[in-house]
């Protein structure tokens, strides 16, 4: 028979408050408050933090507190060379997995949550939880929001302020809320990288 910490990960319904949830959800943040009580000269702890903190993450990422997480990374599982701003925030009741070099600008939410409509259930306090995957090498701008169970491909661009209610391909440029694809990754883009600002060739 299937516990309420089990059905976390399955999409089932479950009861966040179950008592033993929430023992390991409290140790989770406890450790999550450490990491944003860091000093910006505490580099090394940052990192060992992040290590103990995460279901995994790779060398040379960077996570600039504050850092916001139901499980305080327990469930997230970052590749290397990530980089995320001010208050990424991360609803990791289930599992978030993010590929290689992909950055994240300030106040970007990635939530696995929801609750149900009917209001009934959401007296009771049920909710339920669908895992994100986002690709290695994309730019999600600031203020972006990925809803649960969303699946983002690679060399995603997002837009700030964009709203991801639907899964993305990869080599597109996505905006919008609800966000949708703007473009592909083109020609243009290897010879400029803003507007009419044009790359050097030993920049690339």
């Amino acid at each position: 028979m299937s516990t309420m910490k089990d059905k976390m990960h399955t999409g089932d319904l479950y009861l966040p408050g179950d008592e033993e949830i929430m023992a390991a959800q409290t140790k989770k943040l406890d450790r999550l408050y450490d990491f944003n009580m860091t000093r910006p000269t505490e580099g090394e702890k940052r990192s060992a933090l992040l290590k103990e903190m995460f279901a995994e993450i790779g060398e040379d990422c960077y996570i600039e507190p504050p850092l916001h997480s139901n499980f305080g990374g327990g469930h997230v599982h970052f590749g290397k060379n990530i980089y995320a701003n001010f208050n990424l925030t991360m609803v990791d009741d289930t599992h978030i997995y993010v590929g290689d070099y992909t950055m994240f600008g300030p106040n970007v939410t990635i939530a696995t949550a929801g609750h149900p409509i009917l209001p009934e259930l959401r007296t009771q306090g049920y909710q339920y939880n669908f895992p994100v995957h986002i690709g290695k090498n994309c730019w999600l701008g600031a203020g972006v929001i990925i809803m649960p169970g969303i699946t983002i491909g690679d060399h995603v661009v997002i837009g700030a302020g964009s709203v991801v209610t639907k899964d993305l391909p990869s080599n597109v440029v996505a905006v919008g809320n609800p966000c949708h694809i703007l473009r592909e990754v083109n020609e243009h883009d290897k010879e400029y990288y803003f507007k009419e600002r044009r790359i050097i060739a030993d920049q690339l």
